[in-house]
């Protein structure tokens, strides 16, 4: 995600409208380049990460996305299960998966590291604490890492 002239693109999957307006503007204030598209539940996330037709997104959100925030708890297929599948797919395996969660049960943590998220982050209770979450994402995530085929995940 180092290559200055692309976006990063991250894909935010949370049900919650309330959240993915704090998120907005925490990544707004803390990570001015990135992209950020979202999907309200897992299915709607496999949907996008298939490239699969009929999920709402901005024209600006299209290929694979460079970090994914995912919520575990939401309608229609959990993120425990989206991430699952997400991490037993050859063609999305790599895609660094960031769990974005209230749960701080450690039934959820360990579950969830063993499906292969990448990291597990329990959402801050205040907007503080979030922009700071915003910003060490990005410090990770978009300055420090070296993500394999970065240079391909965007169209």
């Amino acid at each position: 995600m180092n290559n200055q002239d692309v976006s990063p693109l991250v894909l935010v999957a949370d049900d919650d409208p309330d959240d993915r307006l704090l998120i907005q503007d925490a990544f707004d204030e803390r990570c001015k380049e990135c992209h950020l598209c979202f999907v309200r539940d897992g299915d709607e996330l496999m949907r996008f990460l298939n490239g699969e037709p009929g999920v709402v997104t901005p024209e600006s959100c299209r290929g694979l996305p460079d970090l994914i925030l995912l919520d575990l708890n939401m309608p229609l297929k959990d993120g425990r299960q989206a991430l699952l599948e997400i991490k037993s797919d050859p063609s999305l395996r790599k895609v660094p998966t960031v769990v974005l969660t209230t749960s701080g049960a450690e039934e959820d943590i360990d579950e969830c590291y063993e499906r292969g998220a990448n990291s597990y982050i329990i959402k801050p209770a205040r907007y503080s604490e979030l922009l700071d979450v915003a910003e060490s994402l990005k410090k990770y995530w978009v300055d420090t890492v070296r993500l394999p085929g970065n240079a391909d995940n965007h169209e």
